[in-house]
């Protein structure tokens, strides 16, 4: 919060000055100076920021920013993790994501910029007719803005607030009996760190409530906000997020803004997106190392894709790869 941003500030101009003047109290008037200077800056801030601030005393857009950068630095909080000594990914990476998303919007949107954005993360499949399911992998978008690893879940950004929520389904006993328990909506929010966890079966009724929000608000030009974009290099559409009874929004709904807005974002890295890059490359090197290392006369390939896998999953706790494995082909 914007107390611990001060606090922290404090802290690094008496570091500073101790710096500076070869003791914190070597001289008084630098400890004056140095309370003087953090008063100034909280309030500049204060002014910079009160005029996105919610009129319901939520934190302001700027403020959540700077609260997920400080809290990635920490990796306080929430965080993905396969356990032992594999990569922490902190919960606040996506804060931050959807922090910079929603100032993209509202810079390009100015006032309009009202409403809700609308994620569809992705589907859990089966091989063709069978019951068999490949190992899930999250949608990129969503889990570039959620970081959700489970199937099936939506998400929604308020504009111009940032208040995000994710809706999980619930399933039946069928399914509990061979997959285990529904997902319990105080740990999804523990877990992925969001303001608002609700079930699927509650989403039409909340885009109905956020847009209606919206209009009496005196602003008529709440938008629903759903993607939709080529991706250029496999040439495949980003698909819109779908749901029984969105078309009762179809004067609302858009695809205008949404997809450039978040493709622009994700290719400008945060520092804690570039730290976990580090991770990966560092896993993929490594691995890299370990076949180089095993390879002898006689083997095949499919035995140094395989050692590879190994590596990257065992020691680095990276279950997924990029694409397929080409280590040994030059």
């Amino acid at each position: 919060n914007l107390t611990t941003a001060v606090f922290e500030l404090r802290y690094r101009i008496h570091m500073m000055m101790t710096v500076v003047t070869g003791g914190w109290n070597s001289d008084f008037k630098w400890s004056r100076l140095a309370v003087l200077l953090s008063v100034t800056i909280m309030f500049v801030h204060l002014k910079s920021t009160s005029a996105l601030a919610s009129p319901l005393g939520m934190p302001s857009l700027a403020d959540k920013r700077a609260t997920a950068e400080f809290s990635c630095t920490t990796c306080k909080g929430p965080f993905f993790s396969q356990g032992l000594d594999t990569y922490r990914v902190p919960m606040s990476l996506y804060e931050l994501n959807r922090a910079r998303l929603v100032e993209t919007m509202v810079k390009k949107l100015g006032d309009d910029a009202n409403g809700v954005i609308l994620l569809e993360g992705g589907k859990q499949t089966t091989r063709y007719d069978t019951d068999n399911e490949p190992v899930f992998r999250q949608e990129s978008y969503f889990h570039w803005t959620f970081g959700v690893t489970e199937s099936d879940v939506y998400g929604a950004i308020s504009l111009p607030s940032g208040e995000a929520t994710l809706f999980i389904p619930q399933y039946g006993v069928d399914h509990e009996i061979f997959c285990g328990k529904s997902p319990d909506v105080d740990a999804v929010r523990a877990k992925y760190g969001v303001e608002h966890v609700l079930p699927l079966d509650d989403m039409p009724a909340y885009i109905d409530a956020q847009l209606s929000i919206s209009s009496s608000s005196g602003r008529l030009d709440a938008k629903l906000h759903v993607l939709s974009g080529l991706n250029t290099d496999s040439g495949n559409m980003a698909m819109p997020a779908y749901y029984d009874g969105i078309h009762s929004h179809s004067r609302q709904r858009t695809t205008d803004t949404l997809f450039d807005c978040i493709a622009e974002s994700r290719v400008l890295k945060t520092d804690a997106e570039v730290e976990v890059m580090r991770y990966t490359h560092w896993v993929s090197s490594m691995a890299h190392v370990e076949v180089m290392r095993s390879c002898r006369v006689g083997m095949m390939e499919y035995q140094l894709e395989s050692l590879f896998q190994h590596h990257t999953y065992t020691h680095g706790g990276c279950r997924h790869m990029s694409y397929t494995c080409i280590c040994a082909c030059g």
